[in-house]
């Protein structure tokens, strides 16, 4: 009986060892490295991967992923002083952390008007937009508009990597090159290269720039209405008397004008006439005598 129960024993005891050597073996064997310069397949098909830990079970990674997103807004509001308005705008977004890219201020028919371009933390968006509209004065109408980039930025990143990645064997060539040729041949291409990430790398930043901060567009414009001056109803002798003056001081001027025209085109030539008269005369008078 002993015997019996003994031989099932054993051949439990091999089992478990033999599963326990696979797992170990499999946990502590070689691990893959690719080779320098080498393109992912998640780079070459613009598909994201995202490091860290593995989200919780049961929700997709891609939908805990936050979105890239290009937001802009444009604010439209009446105040007694616009400029005024316009100053405390200003403080407002370098209140938040941001900054004034462009302010013009202007007055037409004695009414001020005021358009000014801020960007602020795109975290501070919702604040700085707030603030804006409890500013003294009424709010015409405001608009946000959203553009998502979370596409174009990863394709970007896909882009620079598979780049760099090209970058760093052509590195290798240029190391091994055995001729003047061969190696002016590989820097031609690196500095074809080099320029190409230079590029995207300057529109990723920018990119990223415009993620980061959000533009906020305010024109502001005067609640007082225009100033038109009326007809002159009340009779004002004095500027009758100036404006006669003026009046027939402009028709002396044109008499004299118009004399001065008359003697230079008709007195000139009555001048040359009469002379070319006076001596054909003459010659006629001389063979009677």
């Amino acid at each position: 009986m002993r015997r019996r129960l003994a031989i099932p024993l054993l051949l439990l005891v091999t089992l478990l060892s033999a599963a326990c050597a696979g797992a170990g073996s499999t946990a502590s064997g070689p691990v893959a490295v690719p080779a320098p310069g080498a393109v992912s397949d998640a780079s070459k098909g613009n598909i994201p991967t995202i490091q860290g830990t593995a989200p919780a079970e049961g929700i997709p990674s891609l939908a805990a992923a936050d979105r890239d997103l290009i937001v802009t807004a444009n604010v439209a509001m009446k105040s007694d002083d616009p400029w005024q308005t316009a100053d405390a705008a200003k403080n407002i977004a370098l209140g938040f952390g941001g900054s004034l890219l462009g302010l013009n201020e202007s007055i037409t028919n004695d009414r001020r008007s005021a358009n000014l371009t801020m960007r602020v933390p795109a975290n501070r968006f919702d604040d700085a937009v707030a603030a804006l509209k409890k500013l003294d004065g009424e709010v015409l109408s405001s608009s946000v508009n959203a553009n998502d980039v979370t596409d174009q930025l990863v394709d970007l990143d896909a882009r620079l990597t598979a780049l760099r990645a090209e970058e760093s064997r052509y590195l290798q060539l240029f190391a091994s090159a055995k001729t003047v040729d061969e190696m002016l041949k590989v820097q031609v291409a690196l500095s074809q290269l080099r320029q190409q990430i230079e590029q995207l790398a300057a529109q990723q930043k920018t990119t990223k720039d415009r993620v980061a901060f959000s533009t906020i567009s305010l024109s502001v414009a005067s609640t007082a209405e225009p100033v038109v001056p009326g007809p002159q109803t009340k009779w004002d002798p004095s500027r009758t008397f100036a404006t006669a003056i003026a009046a027939f001081a402009t028709l002396l001027r044109f008499g004299a004008d118009l004399a001065i025209w008359a003697m230079v085109f008709c007195g000139i030539p009555l001048l040359i006439l009469a002379s070319v008269f006076v001596a054909t005369r003459g010659r006629r008078r001389a063979p009677a005598a």
